[in-house]
């Protein structure tokens, strides 16, 4: 064994290393975003959920309760509605997460709990006292019906000087869309954005460069085929495989964990038909930059981790800083699953959910304008 030669090849790759600006920018830069984003933008401490309010009761107790559950940081009320179908359309349309009902007598319900505050409460008491409100939440996710449970048994003696009794929670909550609280729900249609963004953007990832390693760009250049027209021609085949997988989660999930397609189904087909076509045009995108095939792997991987983390499939998107939800709004996985789970589960349309939807198509098409720009038909 000669040193001198293992050295003359440490070198040597070292210094191919050094010439291959993706790779070393991926070594460096894949590290500090997955420390920036565990430690800076996941945070499973939901707070400042956004929230509605119907206030029945129009009065100054009504107001103090509504200020006193925002003080608690764990929800901001972002709407105000005098009527209850108007929150429970923002419910399932995803403008809101939760909405807070207060009765028209909740007066009277605070005096019952004042009255037998002080005394032990029997079974009689507990009967008649009832909560001073109601939350609506949007039972698909877990952890935001966690956050507002925490408000259940939420103090008032400090705050209106009323004690309330020991059994009776201060508000009742009611999780719409999941009641059962299986944490599955919200894991599936999260699941079929993850899966798609890997598998198109891997597939069409390589595409270019593939034909470049093989020799086939030549060919391609002497057709008469446009940047625009090969685009298309390569994105094509893999809308049947998105397609196919869709089809395979979904049947999956309803056979082995009882998991139903509440929405329409044809509505559900065409958002998931957009999301394939921007993921597909994104990893075309990769593809006409990366010059190597190491190399939009290694960017497909820089794409698919902020998509996995961000998006909303793992952690709230109401519990990352404003700064990350802006960086998550530009991914497509976010817009897919938050529309998607919104048809599937809260049997919303594309109608409710048509801002992801036009942005999911105005990503599609500039991703295939710019892909057919930066794609030049000569071997320079």
């Amino acid at each position: 064994m000669n040193f001198t030669r293992i050295r003359a090849i440490i070198i040597k790759e070292l210094l191919q290393l050094k010439r291959d600006r993706m790779t070393f920018g991926m070594v460096v830069m894949i590290p500090l975003i997955q420390l920036i984003l565990f430690g800076y933008a996941i945070n499973t401490n939901v707070r400042d959920i956004p929230a509605a309010l119907v206030d029945h009761s129009g009065s100054a107790l009504g107001r103090i309760i509504s200020s006193s559950v925002e003080a608690s940081q764990v929800v901001k009320f972002t709407h105000i509605y005098a009527d209850l179908e108007q929150a429970k359309a923002a419910l399932r349309a995803a403008d809101v997460r939760a909405v807070l009902v207060i009765p028209y007598d909740v007066s009277q319900r605070l005096v019952r709990h004042q009255a037998v505050g002080m005394a032990q409460p029997n079974s009689t008491d507990q009967q008649l006292a009832r909560p001073i409100g109601q939350w609506l939440v949007d039972g698909s996710d877990t952890m935001i019906t966690a956050a507002i449970k925490s408000l259940m048994n939420m103090p008032l003696a400090n705050l209106l000087d009323k004690p309330v009794i020991a059994g009776v929670p201060t508000f009742a909550v009611a999780p719409f869309y999941n009641p059962a609280q299986r944490s599955v729900v919200n894991t599936v249609p999260g699941l079929v954005g993850v899966i798609l963004t890997m598998t198109m953007i891997l597939f069409t990832s390589a595409a270019i460069v593939r034909e470049r390693e093989r020799g086939n760009l030549e060919m391609l250049i002497n057709t008469p085929i446009s940047s625009m027209e090969l685009m298309l021609g390569k994105i094509t085949p893999f809308i049947f495989i998105g397609a196919l997988q869709v089809a395979i989660i979904l049947s999956l999930s309803y056979w082995i964990f009882n998991v139903s397609v509440m929405g329409d189904l044809l509505q559900l087909a065409l958002l998931t038909l957009l999301f394939i076509a921007a993921s597909l045009t994104l990893g075309l995108l990769i593809s006409t930059i990366a010059k190597t095939q190491l190399q939009s792997m290694q960017m497909t991987i820089f794409v698919l981790l902020p998509s996995i983390l961000l998006s909303g499939f793992m952690f709230p998107y109401e519990a990352m800083p404003n700064i990350v939800q802006w960086i998550s709004e530009a991914l497509p996985a976010t817009h897919f699953i938050r529309a998607f789970r919104a048809i599937m589960l809260r049997e919303a349309s594309l109608i409710d959910m048509h801002a992801d939807a036009l942005w999911l198509a105005g990503f599609t098409v500039l991703g295939l304008i710019l892909a057919a720009i930066r794609f030049k038909k000569r071997l320079d």
